[in-house]
């Protein structure tokens, strides 16, 4: 009954973790605003979960967040929720990636949070309410090779969400953060990485990536299950799959503390620290 009749705004709506949040938010009695720059997946969502509406949304142009948010208070009065969730992925040497798929990594995977902070959060002050859920990564702790515009961007995701909620409770705004860190997901994340010509390097470490969500990823239904079991609870730092955090945090902590040079260990198979 803790989400019954509220609302919720989700980016990257049409997809993977988006669509698991828009299904599983639907059946606990959200009333959604979906959100994704592919208007027909978003309208098709839509139209199978009772009272959804979908909203065509570029998230690297803060004048479409903007635009959503008219669109959700315009339809339901108010928002309880914003799942700032879209996101790409960019794979390769970091020096070979073209600068155009850098700037769509940083325009998607931290302009597309900070875009919808500014539209919705001042709106959330002002009506009294809200609660801002940010979609990070594990990646955002652990920084990986052949996907580096991933590991700074959600590495970036991380960091302006404990900002915003630093900012918030210097204000003491009745408005909550949470920072959301899947691990391996059963997403579409990796259909495409490329962008162009592909190193064999590249081509196995995407492989093996591939190979680890299928066997080991959790369906974007169960994950967001205990997505919103953790915001019910009020958890700020949000893991539904710990195992694939802990260990690897507590390493690269370690280390850190140490003043240990960071090791990575491949031979072209699976990854050292997958």
């Amino acid at each position: 009954m803790a989400f019954e009749g509220k609302v919720a705004v989700i980016t990257g709506a049409a997809s993977g973790i988006g669509r698991g949040l828009a299904e599983r938010g639907h059946a606990l009695g959200l009333k959604l605003v979906l959100a994704d720059r592919d208007a027909a997946a978003a309208g098709a969502l839509a139209a199978s979960l009772e009272g959804a509406i979908a909203v065509p949304t570029d998230v690297a142009d803060p004048a479409a967040l903007a635009a959503l948010a008219d669109a959700a208070w315009a339809a339901f009065g108010g928002v309880d929720y914003l799942f700032n969730n879209a996101g790409i992925m960019a794979t390769g040497y970091s020096w070979e990636i073209d600068p155009a798929r850098w700037d769509a990594s940083i325009d998607v995977n931290l302009k597309g949070i900070l875009h919808g902070i500014r539209a919705f959060v001042p709106r959330m002050i002002d009506q009294g309410r809200g609660h801002i859920v940010n979609t990070a990564s594990v990646g955002g702790f652990g920084a990986s090779p052949l996907m580096a515009p991933y590991s700074v961007t959600k590495f970036a995701a991380v960091a302006l969400t404990e900002s915003l909620h630093a900012e918030l409770a210097m204000l003491g705004a009745p408005v909550r953060v949470s920072l959301l860190a899947p691990g391996p997901v059963k997403t579409a994340i990796f259909e495409n990485p490329f962008g162009g010509a592909v190193n064999p390097a590249t081509q196995r470490f995407v492989d093996e990536l591939r190979h680890m969500l299928d066997s080991y990823g959790l369906e974007p239904g169960p994950f967001a299950d205990k997505v919103y079991e953790a915001i019910a609870a009020g958890e700020f730092w949000i893991v539904p799959q710990p195992e694939a955090l802990d260990p690897m945090l507590k390493a690269r902590t370690e280390t850190i503390l140490a003043r240990r040079t960071p090791e990575f260990s491949w031979n072209g198979g699976e990854p050292a620290d997958a």
